[in-house]
Parts: structure tokens; C-alpha cells; sequence
């Protein structure tokens, strides 16, 4: 440590060095510093100005508005009846008189509660407009200040307090969360999902961070002697196409970027058998992805480096019509997401005649690929960043924060039954989720995540399905 901090010093200030002169008389060099000092006064503003606006926003502001509106819900309901009980019994006289008299007041009250909620509403919102100004004024402080942390200190100890605070939390992550309460179809002798813990790997692939979209992961369905291969697509042009393949031999060789083998598609970008978009996935020693600019998919033989096709229904979305997004970012060509599961190959899609929701279909897994059922969903595909399937089970992801992905939608293909209520969290060490897939051989998901490879283990519940 003191080495490097020497080092940095020697590059930032003139050293005092003192020599002897010819004829004794001492040389001295001035210590001249050409870096500007840490503003920690300015540190320490931005602080202060945090805890104010913690100080702030608190729950009970927070919660007068609800209260006052479930208030004013209360007291409408209750004049409603009054009104009806007036019309059913008024006989005309001192009775209609008193509970028109009654009714008044409750009108008067009702109108005191709306211009308390009016005046509420209009306060949370310059609260709310303020804490925006200020929290964008600390964000471009901070981005300046990063600008004196020549050597990442700050930075490097808030991803080591990041990295501290996961690893405290990692026992309560594998605590299983409910997951959706039908049974999956066919043979899972897994059981039911029920959470996701990890990362368990988190790696930028040799290529460093060059290539933001792509996929990885394991054959589900290996050849012999491939069992331990893992392979990765990169999409390295324009982000939205590749021409091939790269294997690994083992888990290690991939960390380390060395021993890949290319398997390649075609000579240049983009051609008919180029893949387009980073949703791709491979099964029984074939790659299977979207076909450039064309909504068929494609069988890439890994043996003989062949490519077959089979066109989708017509009308199916491909070219940024629907791609996977959330709030106003898209992830461009993700148009057609393809998933394995134990059964085999799915591919996730839609279209204008229903409405942007997914549609599921199956792959099989033939030469030339064969599309079989499919499943119509209410889940609309721009409201989600991502799907893959377990056990015939869709699993539908969305943007939370930065640092959390979340599991919130299934689809049953065997009954048909859909939940929107699952609550399973991802945790994410890059905001975007570019690709995931799930591996029934070794129950893991294999995400790509902003030119990042991550894996989680996926958590089964001990009940079993025959």
C-alpha cells in the first residue's frame, strides 16, 4: 500500500530533494503540489444536505395523504346512505327536516376533508418537486468530486461496503420466498420455485466491457464428452448481431478468457443465418436464436455448422416492435426470447393481433426446428425485462432499482393459470439484464448483464410432483 500510494504521489507533486553542490553549497528543490486538495468542506455540505432530506420525507407525511383519502371514502359511503335512507323515509315533515339537516353537515365535513386532501396533495408534490432539485444537485456534486479521487478510494469503499453488506445479508437471501401456488406441469422432481440466491459468478468475459449485449451459459443436453462446456455469444456488431459461437472447455478456462474455440455462422454481419438480438440459447448441441431481419428461428448445428429455420406465425414483432423494456428504456431487438427447460426449447414472442402480450410456443427440437403448441398471455411484453422457463413454467422479470431485478409473473402451461403476485428478487451488479436463461441440468439461471456473466442458484421446494 505505501508502495502505491508513493507511486501516485511521484506523479502528482514535485518532490523536495536536497543535493551537494560542486563547492558544498546545498540545492534545493521546492515541493510544489499540482493537485488541487480534496474539497471535504463541500463533502461534507452534500452530507448535511442528505440527512435534511431524509429528515424530510418521513412515513407519516407519507401517509396523511392515504389516510385522508380512505377518510373521504368513509364519509362519501356514509352519505350515499343517508341520502338513500332520506329518499326511502322522508314523510315530509320534522323527520325529512332533521335528516336533511344531518345531511347537510356531512356534506359540509366531506368538503373540509377535500380541501384538507387537496392541500396535502399540493404540499407532497412541492416536497416531492424540491427533494428532486436536490437530489439532482447532489448527484452532479458527487460526479465533480470523483474528479479529486485520482486514486478510486471512494469509489473502491463504497463497492467494498456494498460487497460487505451482501455478504451479511447472504444467509437471509437463501431463505426461500412463496412462490406461485399451482403445481408445475409434468415430471419436476425438483419441486416447486421458490427463490434465487447469488450471484454465484460475476465475471466480464475477455472481451472486457466492449460488447454490453449477449448470452451464456451451459447445454442443457450436452454430447458426450461436453458436459463441462460452457459457451458465450457476444453481440459484436452494432449490438444486435453476431456470426458466431465461442466455447469454453471448463468453468475456469472461462473466467480467464483462455482455450476458446469460435464456431462460426457466417463470414461478416449481417447475413440471412445471423443472429439478431442476445436471446439465444443452446440445446442437444444446436444454438437457437432469432434470424437476421426475418421472424423465423434458427438451428445452428454446433457439429457441422449447419443452419435450418422455421418461420413463426405471421405478423410476429421482430425489429424493435417488441422488445423487452421498462419505463422508457428498451432493450433494442430483444423482439424474440428463446429459453430451455427440462422438457426442451421454448421461444417467447408476440404480435399485433394480441395485443403485445406473449405468446409462448414450443421448439422442437428437430432438423429443421418445428414450432408446436403455444400459449396466449395477458402479460404485455413491453412491461418486462426478461423470461425463462421451468418446468413449462414462464417466469417474467422486471426492472425494480438498479440492484434489483424481480421474479413477479408465472404462466402455467398446463393449466393456463397465471400469477402477477410473485415476489422473488435478483440480485444485480449492473442496472441491465440484457439476456437470462434457466439450465434444468444444473439448476442454475445464466444472466448477461452490461457485457457482465452472472449465475444464481435456483431454490426448489422439497415437494415433489409425479
Amino acid at each position: 500500500m505505501m508502495s502505491l500510494l508513493f507511486s501516485v504521489c511521484v506523479t502528482t507533486v514535485f518532490l523536495t530533494s536536497v543535493f551537494q553542490s560542486v563547492s558544498g553549497t546545498p540545492c534545493v528543490c521546492e515541493l510544489k503540489n499540482l493537485v488541487s486538495p480534496f474539497p471535504f468542506s463541500k463533502l461534507d455540505n452534500i452530507n448535511r444536505a442528505a440527512s435534511q432530506c431524509n429528515g424530510n420525507i418521513t412515513p407519516k407525511e407519507m401517509k396523511e395523504a392515504s389516510g385522508l383519502m380512505l377518510g373521504l371514502q368513509s364519509r362519501l359511503k356514509q352519505l350515499e346512505e343517508s341520502v338513500s335512507v332520506l329518499e326511502r323515509e322522508d314523510d315530509g315533515k320534522l323527520y325529512g327536516a332533521i335528516s336533511l339537516r344531518i345531511i347537510e353537515l356531512e356534506l359540509a365535513e366531506v368538503l373540509q376533508l377535500m380541501l384538507k386532501l387537496n392541500e396535502t396533495l399540493h404540499s407532497n408534490q412541492r416536497l416531492s418537486e424540491k427533494t428532486i432539485a436536490e437530489l439532482q444537485g447532489m448527484l452532479e456534486d458527487m460526479q465533480n468530486l470523483e474528479d479529486f479521487d485520482y486514486m478510486q478510494v471512494v469509489k473502491k469503499q463504497r463497492e467494498n461496503q456494498r460487497m460487505k453488506r451482501d455478504l451479511d445479508r447472504c444467509q437471509n437471501k437463501l431463505q426461500a420466498t412463496a412462490g406461485p401456488p399451482t403445481a408445475l406441469p409434468g415430471h419436476c422432481p425438483q419441486g416447486l420455485l421458490l427463490n434465487v440466491s447469488g450471484p454465484r459468478t460475476y465475471s466480464l468475459t475477455q472481451y472486457g466491457t466492449s460488447y454490453p449485449y449477449g448470452a451464456w451459459g451451459k447445454d442443457p443436453k450436452p454430447a458426450p464428452g461436453k458436459e463441462g462446456m460452457y459457451w458465450l455469444v457476444a453481440l459484436t456488431s452494432s449490438n444486435v448481431f453476431a456470426n458466431y459461437v465461442r466455447q469454453y472447455n471448463s468453468w475456469s478456462t472461462m473466467m480467464v478468457g483462455v482455450g476458446a474455440t469460435d464456431a462460426s455462422i457466417s463470414s461478416s454481419n449481417p447475413t440471412t443465418n445471423t443472429i439478431q438480438g442476445p436471446n439465444v440459447v443452446m440445446y442437444g448441441g444446436a444454438l437457437y436464436y432469432g434470424c437476421y431481419n426475418t421472424p423465423y428461428v434458427c438451428r445452428f448445428n454446433m457439429s457441422d455448422y449447419t443452419v435450418s429455420n422455421v418461420a413463426l406465425p405471421p405478423n410476429t414483432g421482430i425489429n424493435n416492435k417488441f422488445p423487452f423494456a421498462y419505463l422508457d428504456l428498451a432493450y433494442t431487438y430483444t423482439d424474440l426470447d428463446f429459453a430451455t427447460d427440462e422438457s426442451g426449447v421454448w421461444v417467447i414472442y408476440t404480435s399485433p393481433e394480441n395485443f403485445g402480450n406473449i405468446i409462448i410456443s414450443e421448439v422442437l427440437t428437430r432438423t429443421p426446428p418445428v414450432l408446436g403448441r403455444n400459449w396466449k398471455t395477458s402479460l404485455h411484453k413491453r412491461t418486462v425485462t426478461n423470461t425463462f422457463m421451468v418446468c413449462g413454467v414462464l417466469y417474467a422479470t422486471r426492472f425494480l432499482n438498479k440492484e434489483t431485478e424481480e421474479i413477479f409473473y408465472s404462466f402455467d402451461t398446463q393449466t393456463g393459470i397465471e400469477h402477477y403476485d410473485l415476489r422473488i428478487h435478483l440480485k444485480k451488479m449492473q442496472p441491465n439484464v440484457q439476456s437470462l436463461n434457466y439450465n434444468p441440468q444444473d439448476r442454475m439461471l445464466y444472466m448477461y448483464s452490461d457485457a457482465y456473466i452472472l449465475s444464481y442458484n435456483v431454490i426448489f421446494s422439497d415437494t415433489l410432483y409425479a
